[in-house]
């Protein structure tokens, strides 16, 4: 067997990213390292670093802190504690079904675990061949593509960088629909069913959408078929999108605005609410669902706004991670 053959195969398992902790200081950091993407603000630098640097983050860190320190965990950011228990559930899976070694390592786009350090890591394990797999089921430029951009950049100084394969999506894959219908099951059979079930997705500006971004689309097909396997007709669900930011146009409908009317609505009483485009809970799942939007919705009037947790670290939902790096491992592996 040759020195490649016998080498050890890589999976990068990446995700967005958190502040390293709930300090003002360290929530700049990261939002200057987030916003300073040119895939997530794709507006002209000229115009938008003055509103960076002389606005943004000038508030917005003291805020977002405070939204931070009401979900964080013990062990940590809670996108963090789950994507490390995800890389953990994944590798010992692959370790007990694979021959080859199989090395996986975390990093985040944005903060720590850095995208940089975990190829660093797969690159002392021996690893010469290295799967992409962002845990973003629907393909996005402002996600997945500016993953991408960053392991390019991060391995163009390299003597010999590792072959690359990647994974784009998965938002119609049996295992994440089952996972996600199952875990909505068990929703109702511990809360019974609410009156509607929202699908929220994070938004993106329409215009991104104008340009060729088909996240949309990969989030319309989600939904369709999660409600074709809960068996929901059209009125039984509605798809929003959340997270919006700034002034322009976001996909639409929002789910602030959703919440605020169906809480006046004297015909629906409770809410479940499920993001379906979040492989972990954070901040945009616990503090703006569970906390901000519930806000909304009682506050309207509306009875009770219930949130259905992220997979996280489910065991169907690790089982569902690893087969997808076995299948796209085949003439590696």
């Amino acid at each position: 067997m040759s020195r490649e053959e016998s080498a050890p195969v890589g999976v990068l398992f990446t995700n967005l990213g958190s502040p390293d902790d709930t300090s003002v200081k360290s929530v700049r950091r990261y939002l200057r390292e987030f916003l300073s993407d040119r895939r997530v603000i794709d507006l002209n630098r000229a115009a938008w670093l003055p509103i960076l640097y002389g606005v943004i983050l000038t508030v917005r860190p003291k805020n977002s802190a405070e939204g931070y320190r009401s979900v964080w965990m013990d062990e940590g950011s809670p996108l963090i504690v789950y994507a490390r228990r995800q890389a953990a559930g994944i590798q010992a899976k692959l370790s007990a079904q694979m021959s080859t070694p199989v090395h996986v390592a975390l990093g985040m786009r944005y903060g720590n675990p850095s995208i940089e350090s975990a190829l660093e890591e797969l690159h002392a394990a021996g690893c010469r061949k290295v799967l992409v797999f962002p845990a973003y089921p629907q393909y996005s430029a402002t996600t997945v593509a500016t993953t991408f951009d960053k392991v390019s950049e991060v391995l163009e100084d390299w003597p010999e960088p590792p072959a690359l394969r990647q994974i784009n999506r998965y938002h119609d894959d049996p295992g994440y629909i089952a996972a996600l219908a199952a875990s909505v099951r068990e929703h109702w059979q511990t809360h019974g069913r609410a009156d509607k079930l929202v699908m929220s997705f994070h938004g993106i500006p329409k215009r991104y959408v104008k340009q060729g971004d088909p996240y949309p689309r990969d989030c319309g097909i989600t939904a369709q078929l999660l409600a074709d396997a809960l068996g929901l007709s059209r009125n039984d669900y509605k798809v929003c999108f959340q997270s919006r930011f700034g002034r322009e146009p976001w996909l639409q409908p929002y789910l602030d605005e959703t919440m605020k009317a169906w809480g006046a609505d004297p015909n629906i009483d409770t809410v479940d609410v499920i993001c379906p485009g979040f492989s972990s809970d954070c901040l945009e799942t616990l503090e703006e669902i569970r906390e901000e939007n519930r806000g909304y919705f009682e506050g309207a009037g509306g009875q009770a706004l219930r949130y259905i947790p992220a997979l996280n670290d489910r065991e169907d939902h690790i089982e569902m991670f690893a087969r997808l790096i076995r299948e796209q491992l085949a003439g590696w592996a």
